[in-house]
């Protein structure tokens, strides 16, 4: 199984970004899918995730600016960055569960995202 996550970047306060990651590997698909991030120096966190019938959860720190969805059969995630902080400025990584086993978990290589003042 592999995720490729893209579409990090920099940018300005206010500004937006587009995180793509697509899943292969996997003849069943994957089931919920997500995003994390780890700033410098923290843990990392759910910033927002889907499962595979659509129900979104978001980080209430990024509710009403982020959006995440599904295409592609279901093997591909994105998530909408809008309204971006110095705050939201991380590592962000693509995650999926198996379909078979949700206590196995897929991850991407992290994206960088930097939001300057």
């Amino acid at each position: 199984v592999q995720l490729q996550a893209s579409g990090g970047g920099s940018v300005q306060v206010g500004g937006s970004l587009r995180l793509s990651c697509a899943a292969s590997g996997s003849v069943f698909g994957f089931g919920t899918m997500g995003w994390y991030r780890q700033a410098p120096g923290k843990q990392r966190e759910l910033v927002a995730s889907i499962s595979r019938g659509g129900a979104a959860n978001y980080a209430d720190s990024v509710k009403d600016r982020f959006f995440i969805y599904r295409e592609n059969a279901k093997t591909s995630v994105y998530l909408q960055m809008d309204s971006l902080k110095p705050e939201d400025t991380a590592v962000y990584y693509c995650n999926a569960f198996s379909v078979l086993n949700d206590r196995i978990t897929y991850w991407g290589q992290g994206t960088e995202v930097t939001v300057s003042s």
